[in-house]
């Protein structure tokens, strides 16, 4: 099979969408199948990803891709990168990795032409509330994690509490967790905070730390990928994932339960389909919520243990080489 794989970013630029094409990018290969990835993000020609990878094409150049492919594959859906198959026919398979804004909220003609244009394709959900948000029918295939970098390591001790991970800005509700730390605080209860990444939100949560008087539990560790941040996962006992939005999915979940962390996030949207049974959900933006989930899991350690046993058997279903033969045959039904 011949598989035309579009994604609007992809590597070297860092995120989620660009870690799932990359993944299902090399499994294709590794099934045996020729893949090409179309990509707006600049970079090299992937000759050392096993893979073309066209940047910036032309809309000749991704005309002559689409002549090429036996599947035309948006890894979230573009319209811009979707354009050959105005001229040339080839079975179109959406993957949507967020939310498309309903038409009667959001003015935009591009998300009414995506939402359009959708009846044409074949839809993928990576969540069931995806799925539930879309005006068509779509295929249940969940996001893959990296299976070779995310991992327990046994070498490391798992010593420190907690630890959240994300960009600092306030749809992530990195200000929430630090309210429920206050609040665990007058409990009594006092647990260390690691906080992984960086942003524009950065020195008002400094100062919120102050204000609420535990800014000596918190560490702001700055940005961290790749191993350095599989390993600091693996110093912690429980991830936390407070976002105020709803997350169509969160990969982040599935990195923090394979390096061997219990997670506690908010339950609307896609996150808890990502944490499944291996860890608690609150609602989102309930800061007391949130507290009481934190001191469950602080106060009853054996908790940790039984959300630990269920890690294996989740993250089965979204090892990559799971992912990707569920997509493969989901294309040759089509």
């Amino acid at each position: 099979m011949k598989i035309l794989l579009t994604s609007l970013l992809f590597a070297p630029s860092i995120g989620g969408i660009e870690t799932v094409s990359m993944l299902l990018a090399r499994e294709f290969v590794a099934a045996g199948h020729s893949v090409k990835v179309a990509t707006m993000t600049t970079g090299d020609d992937g000759a050392s990803y096993g893979f073309e990878v066209l940047r910036k094409p032309s809309f000749a150049q991704l005309a002559q891709a689409a002549r090429w492919c036996d599947v035309y594959f948006q890894n979230n859906i573009s319209v811009p990168l979707a354009a050959p198959l105005l001229i040339v026919r080839r079975p179109w398979f959406i993957c949507h990795q967020t939310w498309i804004p309903d038409p009667k909220a959001f003015s935009g003609l591009n998300h009414r032409l995506k939402l359009f244009l959708l009846r044409f394709g074949h839809s993928i959900s990576i969540s069931q509330a995806l799925a539930a948000a879309l005006p068509v029918k779509s295929e249940m295939i969940p996001n893959p994690y990296d299976a070779t970098l995310f991992h327990v390591r046994d070498s490391i001790a798992r010593a420190e509490d907690l630890v959240a991970l994300g960009r600092l800005v306030s749809d992530k509700g990195f200000d929430l967790l630090i309210e429920a730390l206050a609040l665990l605080a007058k409990e009594g209860c006092r647990p260390k905070l690691t906080i992984i990444g960086d942003g524009p939100e950065k020195q008002a949560l400094i100062q919120q730390a102050k204000d609420l008087q535990v800014a000596d539990q918190i560490t702001f560790l700055g940005a961290r990928t790749g191993t350095e941040l599989a390993e600091e996962l693996n110093r912690h006992r429980i991830a936390v994932i407070p976002s105020r939005w709803k997350e169509p999915f969160g990969i982040v979940a599935l990195e923090a339960i394979a390096c061997g962390c219990v997670v506690v996030g908010s339950q609307d949207g896609g996150l808890s389909d990502a944490i499944g049974s291996c860890g608690l959900t609150f609602p989102n933006g309930d800061v007391p919520a949130l507290a009481q989930a934190l001191s469950q899991l602080l106060k009853t350690p054996e908790l940790l243990l039984q959300y630990r046993r269920h890690a294996e058997e989740h993250l089965r279903m979204h090892h990559p080489s799971a992912v990707a033969k569920q997509y493969l045959i989901f294309f040759s039904s089509r």
